[in-house]
């Protein structure tokens, strides 16, 4: 008789908390952007070092997967009537609908016509509502909406950046990548704000090659786990695009045995979507909703160069996954101690695939 399949770890989103002094959280990225430092997380060793180390931390023909979502202004304030809602744009649908969350969500039903404020001539109608989001429909001019929210919309910054009024005009330059391409984001793939001219230089002369996937992050991203059982929590999904020119690129480092080294957990996750189970990725374009858990086995990727993410988030789980649960408790408590930056605008850490916990 087959033994039967081992138990799966219990899972709790506690697991998953830290404590964290508010001074941390950056609030502003370094100036200039490749002058963060970089925390390096490999087979039993944690090592101090900078994102400008980057290159020396790879080898020739080292593969980086980059997201070329290019953020969007999305947060929008409008009115019915007199009822006011604050409307986030998280996906779009094609043909003008867009997926969105909304704030006083439950003020609108069916049919509601919704006026965007500073944006005149600017109006959604509400295909439907689930909860506190809703299907909006802007339209088929997509030329108008772009104008429309380039003259109302507001750079949707995370909610522990704080900024008196509106985001200003550095912070529109601040949160958006250099590879930033396709517009459809609402959050920047933020491992990627530490990328400057001089630093891709440097990885080019270091004869590290670059494929681009695109994934349009969601605002699904600021959404807590308030759940004990993670597994119980749902992500939005969200767009992304491997292309037949990157999975190639991606492949033959593979076969080549070099490392394929995802910038953020964005290209991260692209990537993980569109691997087969032998590793080999396949082009692909469509919606992936992969949530990456503890236990999850890594197809395609062998390196992550990522941020500090938020207690108790999907991402620090991602990340937790990937090179180890008491790696990264480690890990997070030495960047404590050591006063790293965390978050959007913070330092960075270039975290090496654990394929098994290590030891307690």
């Amino acid at each position: 008789m087959p033994e039967a399949p081992p138990t799966p770890e219990p899972l709790r989103t506690g697991d998953f908390d830290y404590d964290l002094p508010e001074r941390l959280i950056a609030q502003a990225p370094a100036r200039p952007r490749d002058a963060a430092r970089l925390l390096v997380v490999g087979d039993g060793r944690l090592e101090d070092r900078g994102v400008l180390d980057l290159p020396a931390l790879l080898e020739p023909g080292d593969v980086l997967v980059v997201n070329d979502t290019r953020v969007i202004p999305a947060r929008l304030h409008g009115r019915r009537g007199e009822a006011r809602v604050e409307i986030m744009l998280n996906r779009a649908e094609g043909g003008g609908l867009w997926h969105a969350l909304i704030r006083n969500a439950r003020r609108l039903r069916p049919g509601d016509t919704v006026t965007i404020e500073g944006a005149e001539g600017c109006a959604a109608r509400v295909v439907e509502r689930d909860g506190g989001s809703a299907m909006l429909d802007f339209g088929p001019d997509q030329g108008a909406l772009a104008a429309a929210l380039e003259k109302a919309g507001e750079v949707p910054l995370p909610p522990y950046i704080h900024r008196d009024g509106k985001p200003g005009a550095e912070d529109v330059a601040d949160y958006q990548t250099i590879f930033a391409e396709r517009p459809g984001a609402v959050a920047a793939p933020t491992a990627s704000l530490h990328f400057t001219p001089r630093l891709l230089a440097a990885l080019e002369a270091r004869g590290i090659r670059r494929a681009t996937v695109t994934l349009h992050v969601g605002a699904g991203t600021f959404l807590p786990v308030r759940e004990d059982d993670p597994r119980a929590h749902h992500i939005h999904q969200e767009w992304c695009d491997v292309s037949a020119e990157a999975a190639a690129t991606i492949n033959a480092a593979r076969a080549e045995g070099r490392r394929v080294v995802a910038v953020g957990t964005t290209a991260l996750r692209t990537t993980e979507s569109a691997a087969r189970e032998d590793g080999t990725v396949m082009p692909f374009r469509g919606l992936t909703d992969l949530y990456i858990l503890p236990g999850y086995r890594f197809r395609a990727i062998d390196a992550l160069l990522t941020n500090f993410h938020l207690p108790k988030s999907t991402l620090l789980m991602l990340v937790s996954a990937f090179a180890g649960t008491r790696r990264m408790r480690q890990a997070y408590r030495h960047a404590v101690a050591g006063e790293y930056r965390f978050f959007s605008y913070g330092d960075g850490s270039l975290l090496f695939r654990c394929d098994q916990d290590m030891p307690a």
